[in-house]
């Protein structure tokens, strides 16, 4: 395991670098001047000496293969430099927003997760009734509507309409409400026919019926003997629904005003902040990458065939 662990890790280091070098280059040849929105937002001409002066303090003058191995020296070393927006280290700005972000993805996780492993469970076990049809018609609603519509119409009917919950902002459970299920929902629904998928497959194995055979309840047989064994397809796919949510998180936290990192890279997209786009972008990669790793190591935990060498 532990020389397993360390190729993944080593891994990671190659594909760390591409992503940061295509946010680079895709970065170089969006349009806008970043020298002009950050000084001078309405765009009005700088003189020739003032452009010199902060191409020269940020490093713009640089060719672009200089300006990208100069990100990568000063980024082993931990420093992602300064945003041009903020006029602030990079790490203090991308830090100070992720207890934002890990809330909303952590209780929308959890809400996918609950509904999504609950009802494909029941959907399983009740194959082919009204049930299961109601449920794979809600997972597939789930799956088909687009975070920003749902987001925008529970902030109409629940802010403004009944106004039952804020329709924006961060601070209490109750701005949590709304963004975590916009968010879980189309987690959920993935999860749900997954896991109903899953467990049909196992619960008409051999030992399923064995295991019936021999008088066992059917609470026992589900819950004990089919579900562990469903469970390994789920937890591969919640490694995969992680990167959804964290790009779900983008949109999410720009409708609802959510202070997160995705809300700060939407801004700094806009205003052309690379070093920040690229800090945001390397800590959502990081934490990708990480949770595959995580989702690896729980295979053999829940299997104890699955050996790794």
């Amino acid at each position: 395991m532990t020389r397993y662990l360390a190729r993944r890790l080593l891994s990671m280091i190659p594909v760390l670098l591409g992503i940061t070098l295509i946010t680079f280059l895709v970065m170089q040849v969006v349009p806008g001047d970043p020298l002009q929105l950050m000084v001078d937002p309405k765009g009005r001409e700088l003189d020739p000496e003032t452009i010199r002066a902060i191409k020269a303090k940020w490093g713009l003058d640089l060719p672009v293969h200089l300006q990208y191995l100069r990100f990568l020296g000063n980024a082993v070393r931990g420093d992602l430099g300064f945003s041009y927006r903020f006029n602030r280290d990079v790490n203090i700005t991308v830090l100070e927003r992720i207890p934002a972000t890990a809330t909303l993805a952590i209780a929308a996780m959890l809400l996918a997760m609950i509904i999504g492993v609950t009802l494909g469970i029941a959907s399983a076990v009740r194959h082919r009734t009204w049930f299961d049809v109601g449920s794979m018609v809600f997972a597939l609603a789930g799956v088909s509507t687009p975070i920003f519509w749902l987001g925008l119409m529970m902030m109409y009917l629940f802010g403004v309409v009944w106004k039952v919950l804020p329709p924006s902002g961060y601070g209490t459970w109750r701005n949590l409400i709304m963004p975590s299920v916009a968010l879980g929902l189309s987690s959920s629904g993935v999860l749900a026919r997954l896991t109903r998928s899953s467990m049909l497959n196992v619960v008409r194995t051999e030992y399923i019926t064995t295991a019936r055979a021999k008088g066992l309840s059917e609470r026992t047989v589900i819950y004990r003997h089919a579900l562990k064994n469903a469970l390994i397809p789920v937890i591969t796919i919640l490694g995969v629904q992680t990167g959804s949510l964290l790009s779900g998180a983008v949109v999410t936290e720009t409708v609802f005003a959510w202070p997160g990192v995705g809300r700060l890279l939407m801004e700094s997209i806009m205003n052309r902040d690379l070093p920040v786009i690229q800090g945001c972008v390397l800590l959502i990669a990081t934490i990708f990458l990480f949770v595959n790793v995580i989702v690896d190591i729980n295979y053999a935990l829940i299997d104890p065939r699955i050996r790794y060498r």
